[in-house]
């Protein structure tokens, strides 16, 4: 009996859903961190509006770069792929939070679809730009 094809070697890709759950994780933190210092500089130094959406588009680019890096080092087939993948579900899930927490203040939801598609675009290619560095 030839074991050789049954054991798995160590360099071997990560399973994807464990691969997608810690780049998000990882996305999420870097996100909050992100986030953290512009209400900081916010704070201290009374950036205006443009100033603040500057720094969120920033936000989601370099979250969606790590994060499809992260995703792309471990998969390591199909790196573009994997950070598309990662950058669209991070989207999402901002969405789908942001629906929430506005749903919740009794504001009226008003969807601009030209910002949201924008930031679909943005996290989805920072993604995939991600894995194809990695």
């Amino acid at each position: 009996m030839n074991l050789g094809n049954k054991i798995k070697p160590r360099n071997e890709k990560k399973n994807p859903a464990s691969a997608l759950g810690i780049s998000l994780i990882v996305m999420y933190l870097l996100s909050g961190v992100m986030l953290l210092v512009l209400a900081a500089l916010l704070y201290n130094f009374e950036l205006s509006e443009a100033t603040v959406r500057i720094g969120v588009i920033v936000i989601y680019v370099t979250s969606g770069f790590v994060g499809g890096f992260f995703i792309g080092k471990q998969m390591r087939d199909r790196k573009y792929l994997w950070g598309l993948i990662v950058g669209g579900i991070y989207f999402v899930l901002l969405f789908v939070l942001s629906l929430l927490v506005k749903s919740g203040t009794g504001e009226v939801l008003a969807f601009d679809a030209v910002r949201i598609l924008t930031t679909l675009v943005l996290c989805g290619v920072s993604g995939m730009a991600g894995g194809m560095v990695s």
